[in-house]
């Protein structure tokens, strides 16, 4: 059993503290400039094309987060964990010093909410301080916060300067200006200009948009990141874009353009006792966003102190360094404070900040591309319970890219340039370590795969880290049975490959290659109506066993070589089973997977789904057993259909089998729940095979282990038994598959 943390964050923290940077110092500080400048169509469109880089990446982030255990560094650790540790770490370093520095920006921007005192004392005793006598003390009180509190006590004073936040807006939203009486007020007044300036102000603007990750920092502190990460960011980025909208709408009615241009502080002329709450609303906006930003950037450096991202040893194994049961990045956070001590005695970081937005646009592309690779890569290790669109995924990308050079093309090429600098000096010190093979693999197996299809299909030329089905089966050529074919259809539909080869008996000459080419065109005819994914090809072989002998030394049409068996009989005149049962052992010689497939008569009944039997013995037949069905369900045919396991296993016995499974079910992420779960007590005396037609007599499919010894022992009477079920596939795996 697992330890539990001792703190354990539920969806709120994330939500707020997404939600209270998004609502940060832009808002109150810039989005009036914004209205001002370019009407309300114009700020409208900035608002929706912001949002096609934010929303794409919110939903590839949750994605991602169902599909993985998100650990402590949030982006980082998703961007790591997908592109390996060496461009990982390249992101992340930039990544966490965005995230320091964003804490300076905020703290900076906080000061702003004091200009009345400025002026005050400017006026009376005619001394013009600098901002420093604000932002440095505040800096010090927000990181004495972290540093003696931790994330703990900054959530719950998170909740307290959101609740500030939403009363300001809530006042702002209320309030009544004369010019919104004036005939001359609303939308219709200028809805569009100045968009020679669009994209000038949009890069002012989008950074207001992007706090929809900072939530995802918090990931190594939550209960359950699978569920909270999602949740948070998605409804805290769709939050703020309604929120914007109706802001812009606000502003158009209320202000003149003149006004909302030269007076930054705009809305304190529009909210109810605008003149105190609207700076207090700008004080808790930024102290929020610093907060978000002073929990979430030390985070990301310890995650990148535990993979031993720095070249410096005792530098990593400080930063990686927890202090106390919740495992606090102390260490980190000093770090963290001191860069933003540095830039908040600077006093001015909008250079800086240019380069930041850079950064964190590279880390929402990256996302977005992980997010549409393994949708392309149709990998059966990725199986999000939260599923976003392809199409969306790369829209975010694209758009990523695509802003980066209209915001600002001289920083977009100084930051991808800083990027390759910081890679190729990772690189070489963490040589041994994989690039971007290992998220591309699945991607390339996917072009290789509908390639090859295609082509085989269109006659103009007859191919991991995580495991596809390369099948291949073997009939005779006056064999009418469709169940195999049929069964590679469902395997090879999305997640692997089927190869499907028919035997003709003979010495090879111009007569059996002409009877073999004429088979062929039939197969691929039948192979065509189905809009079916499976290779079909012929053999001439004097034998059933040298045809075998050939086929299992032929490389696969992947370029891997094949891994499963498939051999079928005929359950009511299983006239080729004897022989199936005297190659098994030269088909295992070769290490393949074994699947034996007996073939009912009858339709598939897709409504009762596929059924599953495991006993103490079939531990390394579960999880090859498992993966099938899951394969075979993404077919259309199966649409709506479950899998059902039933567990034999014996009374009062502890059942490592039993374990196994319930462990699969819970943390494999499949489509397979506890109530789909039957656990079975057998005694010895009791019939196996006549439970097993009693449960799955209706079955689509049912699928049961067996072993070698048991084909040994029994020979083909092992298979006797099952007539009056529908297609019956036994299975044998060579070795253990893993369920990531």
């Amino acid at each position: 059993m697992t330890e539990k943390k001792t703190i354990g964050f539920g969806t709120a923290p994330v939500f707020f503290t997404a939600i209270s940077t998004i609502l940060g110092a832009i808002l109150f500080l810039r989005f009036g400039f914004a209205v001002g400048t370019l009407g309300f169509a114009g700020v409208l469109l900035i608002v929706l094309v912001g949002h096609f880089v934010t929303i794409p990446t919110a939903f590839a982030i949750s994605e991602i987060a169902t599909n993985q255990r998100v650990e402590g560094g949030g982006e980082y650790f998703i961007i790591s964990r997908s592109f390996g540790l060496n461009i990982g770490g390249t992101i992340g370093i930039a990544l966490y010093l965005s995230q320091a520095i964003s804490v300076a920006f905020y703290v900076i921007a906080f000061t702003e909410a004091f200009e009345s005192v400025f002026n005050w004392v400017n006026n009376t005793y005619g001394i013009l301080l600098p901002r420093q006598v604000i932002s440095l003390p505040a800096m010090a009180i927000l990181a004495l916060l972290i540093l003696r509190k931790g994330a703990n006590m900054g959530v719950k004073a998170l909740y307290v300067v959101v609740a500030i936040l939403f009363l300001s807006l809530f006042l702002f939203f209320i309030g009544k200006t004369d010019y919104s009486t004036t005939a001359a007020a609303g939308i219709t007044d200028s809805p569009l200009r100045n968009m020679d300036n669009f994209f000038l102000v949009f890069a002012i603007i989008f950074p207001a948009f992007t706090g929809m990750t900072a939530g995802v920092g918090l990931s190594g502190d939550l209960k359950n990141p699978g569920k909270s990460i999602p949740l948070g960011t998605v409804v805290a980025t769709f939050s703020g874009l309604i929120i914007y909208v109706f802001i812009t709408f606000k502003l158009v009615h209320s202000a003149s353009p003149e006004d909302l241009i030269n007076n930054q502080l705009v809305m304190a002329d529009i909210a109810i006792f605008g003149k105190y709450i609207v700076p207090v609303g700008l004080a808790a906006s930024t102290i929020s966003s610093a907060l978000g930003s002073v929990m979430v950037a030390p985070r990301t450096l310890q995650a990148l102190g535990n993979d031993r991202t720095f070249p410096f040893k005792g530098f990593n194994s400080a930063m990686a360094k927890g202090k106390g049961s919740a495992n606090e990045p102390f260490n980190a956070s000093v770090i963290t404070v001191i860069i933003a001590f540095v830039f908040v005695a600077l006093g001015d970081v909008n250079a800086v900040a240019r380069v930041i937005s850079m950064f964190f646009m590279l880390t929402y592309g990256s996302l977005c591309l992980i997010s549409f690779l393994n949708h392309f890569g149709s990998s059966p290790s990725y199986r999000p319970t939260f599923r976003s669109h392809w199409v969306l995924s790369l829209i975010g990308f694209v758009f990523s890219l695509f802003l980066m050079f209209k915001m600002d093309s001289l920083y977009a090429i100084l930051a991808i340039v800083v990027m390759i600098i910081l890679y190729i000096y990772i690189s070489y010190y963490h040589s041994e370590r994989q690039g971007l093979e290992s998220i591309f693999r699945s991607a390339l197996f996917q072009i290789n795969r509908n390639l090859q299809v295609y082509l085989q299909k269109n006659q103009a030329i007859k191919k991991k880290t995580s495991w596809h089905p390369s099948a291949i089966c073997v009939t005779e050529v006056n064999s009418d049975r469709d169940n195999a074919f049929r069964l590679l259809t469902w395997i090879s539909n999305k997640y692997g490959f089927g190869t499907y080869i028919q035997y003709i008996n003979g010495y090879y000459s111009r007569t059996t290659h002409m009877k073999a080419k004429e088979a062929l065109e039939l197969l691929i005819e039948r192979a065509e109506s189905r809009k079916s994914n499976v290779y079909v090809d012929t053999i001439v072989s004097p034998s059933y066993t040298s045809a075998i002998a050939q086929i299992i030394q032929l490389p696969g049409i992947s370029g891997l070589d094949n891994n499963l068996a498939l051999f079928e009989y005929d359950k009511k005149d299983p006239v080729n089973l004897e022989q199936i049962v005297e190659n098994y052992q030269l088909v295992r010689s070769g290490g393949y997977d074994v699947c034996i497939l007996g073939g009912s008569n009858r339709g598939v009944n897709y409504n009762e789904g596929i059924h599953i039997w495991v006993r103490r013995v079939d531990e390394e037949n579960l999880n090859l057993m498992v993966l099938l069905s899951y394969i075979i369900l993404g077919h259309p045919d199966w649409k709506g259909a479950k899998i059902k396991i039933f567990n034999i296993r014996r009374p009062g016995q502890h059942d490592e089998a039993t374990d196994h499974l319930l462990e699969l079910v819970k943390t494999g992420r499949l489509p397979i729940s506890l109530k789909n779960v039957q656990f079975i007590d057998i005694d010895e005396g009791m019939n196996l095979k006549s439970l097993i037609k009693e449960k799955s007599v209706k079955a689509g499919l049912t699928m049961i282990g067996f072993r070698s010894e048991q084909i040994k022992h029994e020979g083909d009477k092992l298979f006797d038994g099952y007539i009056e079920m529908g297609d019956v596939l036994f299975v044998n795996a060579y070795r253990d598959k893993d369920i990531d």
